[in-house]
């Protein structure tokens, strides 16, 4: 989601971007995925819950659990476990962890007493290795919501083969706020605008990746 000059988040979050037509493409994409892949400090800012039920849309999952999982990419572990994310994630759907081995044991075991713990990576997480221990669950369709520094690791890792990206017609002024963070990529990402729909003046795209991505 993105403003249009660029930003990312108004006040810190991506809800005043949003518009009631974009929610509900939203829910959609969720719909579709096999498991949502998020960063921990968006899942915190954002205030992350497991993904709703939509009744409306029950037939897009026919032969599916009800609702995708929320998988949390974190490095340290420094997170709520007593959180609705955690808590309040049925059985089918339960949360996902995906860290790296150099984080904290004692913190690796308390979250896999309420989540599915991944360890992906030594010192950092190897993104390709978890998508790759997603795969073996069953979980090939990832939704990545973010934040920018997980979203420009998903692209530095050659791991993007698609991009859904609302334009909300709003003039957010000068920040540094972009839907990516972090070092540049070694190289631009060339993609292909394949679908635009038009709502209330917002945007929503569909970018294809011109290059088939590495897994």
């Amino acid at each position: 989601m993105s403003s249009a000059d660029g930003a990312g988040f108004l006040d810190g979050r991506s809800e005043g971007l949003s518009s009631d037509a974009d929610r509900r493409l939203f829910g959609l994409l969720r719909v579709l995925a096999d498991v949502i892949l998020v960063g921990a400090g968006t899942a915190r800012t954002e205030m992350y819950k497991p993904a709703r039920h939509r009744e409306e849309l029950a037939h897009l999952r026919a032969g599916q659990p009800p609702t995708p999982p929320i998988a949390v990419v974190t490095r340290t572990l420094e997170l709520d476990l007593e959180s609705p994310l955690f808590a309040g994630a049925p059985s089918h759907a339960r949360t996902i962890v995906i860290t790296s081995a150099s984080s904290p044991a004692p913190l690796r075991a308390a979250a896999a007493r309420v989540a599915d713990v991944i360890v992906a990576g030594t010192a950092a997480v190897d993104l390709a290795e978890a998508v790759g221990a997603l795969a073996d669950r069953g979980l090939s369709r990832v939704l990545c919501e973010g934040g920018p520094h997980l979203l420009a690791q998903v692209a530095a890792d050659g791991l993007v083969d698609e991009l859904c990206l609302t334009v909300s017609p709003l003039l957010a002024g000068p920040g540094p706020h972009r839907i990516t963070a972090g070092p540049p990529l070694a190289a631009a990402l060339p993609m292909r605008l394949v679908h635009v729909l038009e709502a209330d003046g917002f945007l929503f795209c569909r970018y294809l990746a011109r290059t088939p991505p590495n897994c």
